[in-house]
């Protein structure tokens, strides 16, 4: 993680817990006093903050550290992430925040694109470079071998996750078990790989890939099964995620970027809304449905309403609501009558953020 980056995340740290020095004096000198006055005194207001942050996540952080810092920024009241990022890789990890949560599980089932680093001549107990070496070979893989390899896990395979992976066995994580030294043994899974492309080969010991997959494909593995294929052993040295489901590449945004926005926006010159992508975003691959305000009443209360009339659109499964304009619930339509399964709040701060285009 660069120093530039160190600096902003002890920024966001002393904004959240300022120190004695930072204290109006009668705080500072009661040391003595009610602690929990003093709590509440300097506990940040939580607000109703809804929307996508696709967080361009530097190396070194974890997926929680990135979540919490995103909540304190935005000082919203709740926030969770679509889909662990390695502490080791960098790139998008959507960050949802308010009503945004209730989405998340769209943009989990999306694919992934990655690209990614991969050193030979060695195997390692965590499949990464933060690994213990437990195989080597001094062999090394031609580009005409790598390319004859790939389309062998291209499709539909089976893959055996990484034993430190967050894959729970008996109920316990699998990378719990594997740190203190139980053998793990997982089972394989289908995964889909919809492209694996062999990008450059920067020199004999390392090539880089482009892979898109579906969820639960494990980099790591595939990694390790193409350096066992190819009889040379490998392991992933770097590892950039560039898009998972709706969001692209050019939807991220920096940690240096979302502290910049937040200066001009306590200086009145921009909104924290810029920032965000608005939470039906994360729905574009389902249907949308536009209703009255009559109906738009109905579903809000939880309640269900016809389609009626010749006019009425012949759809069923899910779908997403709009009532004005604006996202009302997540529903099911079948046999004519739209059931609300998630209703949506989005008083409060949402997000304005459009797709950059070029």
């Amino acid at each position: 993680m660069s120093d530039e980056v160190l600096k902003i995340l002890s920024r966001l740290h002393a904004d959240e817990a300022p120190n004695a020095a930072s204290r109006p004096a009668d705080a500072a000198l009661d040391e003595g006093g009610d602690t929990s006055h003093r709590k509440k005194q300097f506990r940040r207001e939580k607000h109703d903050v809804h929307g996508w942050v696709i967080f361009d996540k530097p190396v070194g952080m974890t997926s929680t550290h990135a979540v919490g810092a995103m909540k304190r920024m935005f000082t919203a009241k709740r926030a969770g992430h679509a889909g662990t990022l390695d502490p080791l890789a960098s790139g998008m990890l959507p960050i949802a925040l308010g009503e945004a949560t209730k989405t998340v599980p769209f943009v989990m089932d999306g694919r992934k694109l990655y690209r990614f680093t991969v050193a030979w001549g060695e195997e390692r107990d965590t499949d990464d470079a933060e690994g213990r070496v437990i195989e080597t070979s001094a062999a090394r893989p031609s580009a005409e071998a790598i390319r004859a390899l790939l389309p062998s896990l291209t499709g539909t395979i089976q893959q055996v996750p990484p034993r430190y992976s967050a894959i729970k066995v008996e109920g316990e994580r699998a990378y719990d078990l594997a740190r203190e030294g139980e053998a793990v043994e997982l089972q394989a899974r289908p995964v889909d790989i919809v492209r694996l492309e062999l990008v450059e080969s920067p020199d004999a010991d390392h090539t880089v890939f482009e892979a898109e997959c579906g969820k639960g494909t494990y980099v790591r593995a595939l990694t390790r099964d193409m350096g066992r294929a190819l009889g040379c052993f490998g392991h992933v040295c770097a590892l950039r995620r560039l898009r998972v489901g709706p969001f692209g590449a050019e939807t991220m945004i920096s940690l240096e970027e979302l502290q910049a926005l937040c200066h001009r926006a306590a200086a009145g010159e921009a909104s924290l809304a810029d920032a965000l992508m608005p939470v039906e975003t994360a729905l574009d691959d389902i249907p949308a449905l536009a209703v009255s305000g009559s109906d738009a009443a109905r579903l809000h209360r939880g309640q269900a309403v016809l389609l009626r009339g010749r006019d009425a659109p012949n759809i069923r499964g899910t779908i997403y609501v709009t009532a004005a304009g604006r996202l009302l619930a997540l529903a099911e339509v079948d046999r004519g009558e739209i059931v609300p399964k998630r209703v949506f709040n989005l008083a409060g701060l949402t997000g304005s953020r459009g797709t950059k285009k070029g």
